[in-house]
Order: structure tokens, then C-alpha cells, then sequence
């Protein structure tokens, strides 16, 4: 009993790291849906992107923010002047040189200068918040991709569990057709069976053989589309720790909905969406203000480059701008019009996706209500199926039943099987469809 203990505490101390694209070249890997989730989430070429696009609105957030800082230059200006009136010979006992004030004929000039916008009608403060905004966008948009692909991971998760299992239900049923085969043509080598039995089994048999190899190929194609999305190599070997089962929730409509409002990334992009066009309209309205700017500055100006810095070069000077556009042509009007008609967008596609999500709430409610109710149906068949079959056998054997009733109780059984399979495969991707409705985060089994 010491050995397995030994293994879990090796698991739990030493989990198996993930896979990087450049470490899935051979070997058997083992993946549970989270796994494979947190695989694809590393791998995925959209999320790597869109995650460059998050830092690129960073990037232009922290460049709003700038708008509200002072500028500071320092500049050098040289400047040879054919002819530069000098009274710096005329009056050397002065406390300033005067040739700062006329010029030098090699007029040089370094300095220091600090700008700062006092105000531009809000339009910096209307780009702030729009960058703040933008930045929430493309977290949202992030979460998006990874809902995104968490779908389509379970899809292909699910996928290949339910192939696996039809392969098996294929396999089961041809080794069933086998062995009747096998037992009908025992009976007529001792005159006890027809050779239509015989016949008719053996094209069971041949019947049944291009479904098991249809399974199989399922498994290679869904295989391949799963190693596709988790940007793991096709001649990497893989093996699914999950099988297909599910948990019965309660199916909560209501709630669902407030939960989809809440937290669905498209529908706060949709919000989101809205106030930024808000904040494009004040954005747009500043051509209509005054804009102001102050401005410093401190130099010192000389014609020797040795001696530029002595107090009596340097000088300086302070300022303030006010500007007011009279007329621009109806620019800032147009300007206005288009952000108001963006806004009036923004807000249609809001509430029209809001619509579309009560449908795909609804829809994904009902699609786990079928799936279920058929689920059930066919637990109850299976141990029907079974027992018919086991009578059609024994009746056989005794000539009370067909060769045909046992031929078709076998089929009925495996297509019982396949319809249960499948109805929990259903439950499964109506359940995930929900998740990603609501924006749920949970990537776990």
C-alpha cells in the first residue's frame, strides 16, 4: 500500500509542468482538460497577440497621461549673422551684457525651457479617460480569446473522449457479431441452423466492420484538430485522463442571465464601447474652447562659447498663449456629429447583443434540458437492451426467437449506447456554451 501513496505525494509535490511548443516533439503525455486548457492558453498564437495588444494600450495609456505633465527641453542654437548691432564695447560696466538683447555676429545661445498645457478645452483629459478605457478593452477582449479557446479546447476534448467511446461501442458490437457468427455456423455444421442464418450473419458482420474503421479514423482526425489547437507536434503521443461523464446542475435560467449581463466580455465590451464614445464626443466639443499654454524659459547667449555662462549672458523669459478659434470651417462640428453617431452606434449594438444573449442563454438551457432528459431515457434502455438481448440469445439457442431478433437486439443495444454517449457529449458542450456565455473562468474539470 506504501507504493501508491508514494506516487500521489510525487504528483502533488512535483506536478507535471506544461508544455511549450518546443517541448511536445515525442514521448506519451498524459492531459486532463485542465491541462490541455492551460496547454493551449500557452501556446495559442491569438492570446500571445492579444496580449501584445494589451501592453500596446498600456503603452498609449501611460502617453495620456503625459499630456498632463510639464515639458522640459534644453536646446543650443548657433547662429552666424552678416551684420549684429553690438553696444557691448559701449557699456562693459553693465551689470547685463547688452549684446544678449541685439545679437553677436557668432551668436551663440544654450538653454533650458519648460512648456505646460493649462488647458485645451478637455480634450487631454477626454483622451485619459479614453485610454483607460481602451486598456480595460483589451483585458476584456484577453479574457475573449482565452474564453475562446477554452471552448474549443472542450470541444475537441470532448470530442475525442466521444470518439473513443464509439469506437469502443463499434468494437463491442462487431466482437458481439463475431461470436454469434461464429455460433450460428457452429450450429449448422451440426444441422441444427440454417444457411440463411449463416449468411445473414456473416453480412452483419461485413455491415458492421466499416463503422468500426469510420471510429477510428474520428479518433485521428479529432486527435490531429486537438494537437492543432494546443500547438503540440503531430508525432507527439497523447492520452486523455478524462472519460465521458457528467454532473447534473440546475438549470437556473434567471440567474444564468444576470450572471451573462455581468460578466460576459463581449456585453461589457459593449459597455465599455458606449463610454468611450462618450468621452470621443467631449473630446471632439474642445475645438470649441480656448486653449492655453505657459511657457518659461532661461538661456544664456554670447559670442565666445568659453565664457557663455557668465551671469551677465544670461537672461529670461516667461509666457502665456491663449488661442480661440473664430471659425474652422465647421471642422470641429463635424468632428462632434461623427463621435454623436458613433455613440448612437455603440448603444444599438448593445442592446442588440443584449438580445441575442437572451436567446443563447435560453438556447444553452434547453439544449442541457434535452440532452439530459435523453441521457436518462437511455440509462433506463441500456439495461433493457441488455436483458432483450440475453433473451433473443437464449431463445435462439433453444429455436424459440430468430436468428434475425438476436442480429437486430444487437444493434438496438449499441445504437442505445451511441445515443447515450452522445447525449452526454451534448450535455457537456451545452454546459461549456453556458460558461462562456456567462464568462466563467474556471478552467477545470
Amino acid at each position: 500500500m506504501r507504493l501508491p501513496i508514494i506516487i500521489a505525494l510525487t504528483i502533488i509535490l512535483f506536478p507535471a509542468p506544461l508544455l511549450s511548443a518546443e517541448e511536445t516533439a515525442g514521448g506519451l503525455r498524459e492531459l486532463s482538460l485542465k491541462d490541455s486548457i492551460n496547454i493551449a492558453f500557452l501556446n495559442n498564437k491569438a492570446i500571445q497577440i492579444q496580449e501584445e495588444e494589451l501592453e500596446y494600450a498600456k503603452a498609449g495609456l501611460l502617453g495620456a497621461k503625459s499630456a498632463f505633465w510639464p515639458k522640459l527641453a534644453a536646446q543650443y542654437d548657433y547662429t552666424y549673422n552678416g551684420y549684429a548691432f553690438n553696444l557691448g564695447a559701449v557699456a562693459a560696466g553693465a551689470k547685463k551684457d547688452p549684446g544678449i538683447f541685439t545679437g553677436y555676429k557668432n551668436d551663440n545661445k544654450v538653454g533650458l525651457g519648460v512648456t505646460e498645457t493649462v488647458y485645451n478645452g478637455g480634450a487631454d483629459i477626454a483622451s485619459l479617460k479614453e485610454s483607460r478605457l481602451g486598456v480595460k478593452v483589451q483585458e476584456e477582449t484577453l479574457r475573449a480569446r482565452k474564453l475562446d479557446v477554452a471552448f474549443e479546447t472542450k470541444r475537441l476534448y470532448y470530442g475525442l473522449l466521444l470518439a473513443y467511446e464509439t469506437e469502443r461501442i463499434a468494437e463491442a458490437l462487431l466482437h458481439d457479431a463475431k461470436a454469434h457468427y461464429d455460433d450460428v455456423k457452429s450450429k449448422f455444421d451440426q444441422g441444427t441452423s440454417s444457411k440463411f442464418d449463416v449468411l445473414q450473419s456473416s453480412v452483419q458482420v461485413a455491415k458492421i466492420l466499416p463503422e468500426v474503421i469510420k471510429a477510428k479514423n474520428a479518433i485521428q482526425i479529432i486527435t490531429a484538430e486537438f494537437k492543432k489547437v494546443l500547438s503540440l507536434k503531430m508525432d507527439y503521443d497523447i492520452k486523455l485522463t478524462g472519460h465521458l461523464a457528467y454532473e447534473s446542475i440546475e438549470i437556473l435560467e434567471d440567474d444564468f442571465l444576470k450572471d451573462a449581463y455581468k460578466r460576459n466580455p463581449e456585453m461589457i465590451l459593449k459597455l465599455l464601447g458606449i463610454d468611450i464614445s462618450k468621452w470621443e464626443i467631449e473630446y471632439a466639443k474642445s475645438g470649441y474652447y480656448p486653449q492655453v499654454d505657459a511657457n518659461f524659459g532661461y538661456n544664456y547667449r554670447s559670442n565666445n562659447t568659453q565664457t557663455i555662462f557668465d551671469y551677465r549672458h544670461s537672461n529670461w523669459s516667461a509666457g502665456i498663449t491663449v488661442g480661440l478659434s473664430i471659425f474652422d470651417g465647421m471642422a470641429t462640428k463635424a468632428k462632434v456629429d461623427a463621435a454623436k453617431a458613433k455613440y448612437g452606434q455603440a448603444r444599438l449594438a448593445k442592446e442588440d447583443f443584449s438580445d441575442q444573449l437572451v436567446v443563447d442563454v435560453k438556447t444553452a438551457c434547453l439544449d442541457m434540458e434535452e440532452a439530459e432528459a435523453i441521457i436518462v431515457s437511455q440509462k433506463d434502455s441500456i439495461i433493457e437492451a441488455k436483458e432483450a438481448l440475453r433473451i433473443a440469445e437464449i431463445g435462439y439457442d433453444n429455436g424459440v426467437t430468430t436468428n434475425l431478433d438476436v442480429l437486430d437486439t444487437q444493434v438496438s443495444l449499441s445504437q442505445v449506447e451511441k445515443n447515450l454517449a452522445e447525449g452526454i457529449y451534448d450535455y457537456l458542450m451545452a454546459h461549456a456554451q453556458l460558461d462562456r456565455l456567462m464568462g466563467r473562468e474556471t478552467y477545470s474539470e
